[in-house]
């Protein structure tokens, strides 16, 4: 087998390695290379219940951040919820509806927020 069809995914000394650099996730560079996804914005702050079984969550979608800027932002917008979420692939879920609230609260950062759905 060659060495190029053949690629390390998990080691018991390292973990989890970064499929770009091969390098263990802890140490990997190649995800703070990331820069922030293009959009037009505009934040946009909807509701969803698709796939949830009739939960609804609130998305925000469109922040001008990505990475570890990102995931802080969605913990202080949890916190002044009081609810739970996460973030996955560059959109905000926040679990409830919570629009109106944090509308208000991206707008404190000065960004352009759009109530987006129904």
């Amino acid at each position: 087998m060659s060495s190029k069809n053949s690629r390390l995914v998990y080691s018991s000394e390292t973990g989890r390695l970064c499929p770009s650099c091969n390098r263990p996730q802890a140490s990997c560079t190649c995800s703070q290379k990331k820069s922030t996804p293009a959009d037009d914005g505009v934040v946009r702050v909807s509701r969803s219940t698709a796939g949830r079984k009739g939960k609804g969550v609130t998305v925000i979608t469109g922040v001008p951040l990505a990475g570890k800027e990102l995931k802080e932002l969605a913990k202080k917008l949890k916190q002044k919820c009081g609810s739970g979420g996460t973030v996955k692939d560059g959109v905000i879920e926040i679990q409830g509806e919570h629009r109106d609230l944090l509308v208000g609260e991206l707008q404190k950062k000065g960004w352009n927020v759009k109530r987006a759905g129904g």
